[in-house]
């Protein structure tokens, strides 16, 4: 896989979009990997990766998208 922006060999994967990264242009951010309910704490608690590999380019969007055709 190259990179999507220069071309050179990719050394990563963008983690939203699946887009190819080089060392050069990788960047890294927090993913969320899941959300539970602790039941001794009584609260919605998430599992985070704090350096996932992201391209720079794509824009997750920061709310979920509501899909009723799914229901």
């Amino acid at each position: 896989m190259l990179c999507w922006f220069c071309a050179e060999a990719a050394r990563a994967t963008c983690r939203f979009c699946g887009r190819g990264v080089c060392v050069e242009h990788a960047r890294f951010g927090p993913y969320l990997l899941e959300i539970s309910r602790s039941a001794v704490r009584d609260r919605a608690e998430a599992l985070v990766v704090e350096d996932a590999v992201q391209c720079g380019t794509c824009h997750p969007r920061p709310q979920p998208v509501a899909m009723p055709e799914l229901d």
